[in-house]
């Protein structure tokens, strides 16, 4: 035999308002721009990103791909100093 859940009326403890902490639809599957490219990487590194992909359930090219972006964002000019080189 189980025992029993007995239910109250009126709170229960302290209640607490939780800030919307999730993005909208539209940010969880960011559509960018992509180009193809062919490269050659070492076998080393192609290895690792394919056993570290397996192991967290994604693809390696994405996870490489990934990494290239953020390498990029983190060491990009500013888009100020990029328009000025630009002439505009």
């Amino acid at each position: 035999m189980t025992k029993r859940i007995k239910y109250s009326k009126g709170p229960i403890d302290e209640v607490r308002i939780v800030e919307d902490f999730l993005p909208p639809p539209s940010e969880l599957v960011p559509k960018e721009d992509v180009e193809k490219v062919t490269i050659a990487l070492s076998k080393r590194s192609v290895d690792f990103f394919r056993a570290e992909a397996k192991r967290h359930g994604t693809q390696y090219q994405r996870m490489i791909r990934a990494l290239l972006d953020r390498y990029a964002k983190l060491n990009a000019p500013s888009n100020k100093s990029l328009e000025r080189s630009r002439g505009r």
